[in-house]
């Protein structure tokens, strides 16, 4: 979503590259995401600059002294809303005037997140589109700032946490490792589960005997050819004892 007409977008706390992947993130709590943002291929992906990630901390655009960023629901009811105003200037100062952005409201409303989506993503972001996390709390968001600045609402579960900021969390993760170069060798994405609507196969190291179990005899012939089909038997079975969900029956469209 593009800004507003007029609109003035105020720098963010960290530098701004637009030739690199951006994904921006409104969030009262900024130090629960930012431990994740320097750990492992995620850690890496951004000190090696594949992707910059900005944390934008919503209470930043709150008035003194208090920075008070909610309030009591019009029409009563338990709990507080976050403000409208004080999220679109928030969201004003994420949204880059210079590339195509997608708004993205964490919410168990929304669509449920998947691989498929997180490769839609990671292909977009590659691209050049900016992605901007919304981190709701408290009872809820304004609905006019949703209508007025979110292109999607996405889920990762039917079910209720405290915030956005593990969705988001999860998300990036999810849409990061998936750019090129973040996982050192790309086979390894191509083998995940749920590609191809299937699950990954089971998998064996050292040592070759643990508790009186030993390993599948192909896995140690040598023969590829046979280890292959092996591998693509066993995403079959897998994914019908674990997932049956995943695969539509034999000839069904």
């Amino acid at each position: 979503m593009a800004p507003p007409p007029n609109s003035k977008n105020a720098p963010s706390s960290k530098s701004s590259n637009s030739s690199r992947a951006q994904i921006s993130v409104l969030t009262l709590f900024p130090e629960v995401i930012e431990p994740f943002l320097n750990s492992s291929l995620i850690g890496k992906a951004i000190d090696n600059g594949a992707v910059e990630v900005q944390l934008i901390q919503i209470r930043d655009f709150a008035e003194p002294p208090h920075f008070r960023v909610d309030d009591k629901p019009y029409g009563g009811g338990v709990g507080m809303v976050l403000r409208a105003d004080i999220l679109y200037l928030a969201w004003r100062s994420a949204v880059r005037a210079d590339s195509p952005s997608q708004t993205i409201l964490l919410s168990p409303q929304g669509a449920r997140f998947d691989q498929a989506l997180a490769k839609d993503m990671s292909e977009a972001l590659a691209l050049g589109t900016q992605y901007v996390f919304v981190c709701g709390h408290y009872e809820g968001i304004d609905e006019r700032f949703i209508d007025a600045c979110v292109d999607q609402e996405i889920s990762i579960g039917d079910y209720v946490l405290t915030g956005g900021e593990i969705p988001a969390a999860a998300l990036i993760d999810a849409v990061v490792r998936l750019l090129p170069g973040t996982v050192q060798k790309s086979e390894s994405v191509r083998a995940d589960s749920l590609e191809d609507g299937l699950l990954k196969y089971p998998q064996y190291t050292r040592p070759p005997d643990f508790q009186g179990q030993g390993v599948p005899e192909v896995l140690l012939s040598g023969n590829h050819g046979e280890i292959e089909k092996w591998r693509n038997l066993k995403r079959e079975e897998v994914t019908a004892r674990k997932r049956p969900d995943l695969r539509k029956p034999r000839g069904q469209s």
